[in-house]
């Protein structure tokens, strides 16, 4: 598969890049293992947005990497505990990113299993996006990796499944409340009956 170019994660709308994303595929390659999986929900994220982390285009050094161009990791911890992967978008200056929320495993699924600890395939696998994150070996150490470079140990190439617009649903975004009118924005994007999806729209 071909790795996607940089002017796909540096378009301007970061609404059309998260439907884009669907379909595509993320590859990581951790500790020898080259694991494969396909992007079926994400959650948008923009600077004008309650529910982002540099609401107001504030730039603090958790939210550094949200500046940078588009294809630049952001990977933070949720409770302590889940690495959440982000894709910044758009061009260098403004806070975007588009959060992976889901994938339907592709390749390695043995290794996948194992770092889940889990002896059955699941959708709990890789639905939700700290348990994808734990599946594909991405750590909070990998924020701020440019996925074009050539020594990255993530990025993502072109899917061979991509959707066609009238597959994709759109809803409000998970675990936002917080985000006053914001939370009811329709900003999370799914494949429209895929069993990873980590909850129905």
């Amino acid at each position: 598969m071909k790795s996607l170019e940089r002017t796909f994660f540096t378009q301007p709308d970061v609404l059309q890049l998260s439907k884009q994303l669907l379909g595509q595929h993320l590859v990581t390659e951790v500790e020898g293992q080259r694991c494969v999986g396909r992007i079926v929900e994400v959650e948008a994220y923009r600077y004008d947005d309650k529910a982002c982390h540099a609401y107001g285009n504030k730039q603090t050094k958790r939210t550094e990497v949200m500046f940078r161009e588009g294809g630049h990791a952001y990977v933070y911890l949720c409770y302590g505990i889940h690495h959440l992967f982000n894709i910044v978008s758009g061009q260098a200056g403004k806070a975007e990113a588009v959060l992976v929320r889901a994938l339907e495993p592709v390749d390695n699924l043995a290794c996948m299993q194992e770092r889940r600890g889990m002896d059955k395939v699941h959708k709990r696998l890789t639905a939700g996006p700290g348990c994808l994150a734990q599946a594909m070996g991405i750590h909070t150490n990998m924020s701020g990796l440019d996925m074009l470079s050539g020594d990255s140990p993530l990025w993502i190439e072109e899917g061979n499944q991509l959707p066609t617009p009238s597959d994709i649903v759109a809803g409000p975004r998970i675990g936002v409340d917080y985000a006053e009118e914001c939370a009811a924005w329709p900003w999370r994007f799914a494949i429209k009956g895929n069993r990873w999806i980590s909850k129905t729209i």
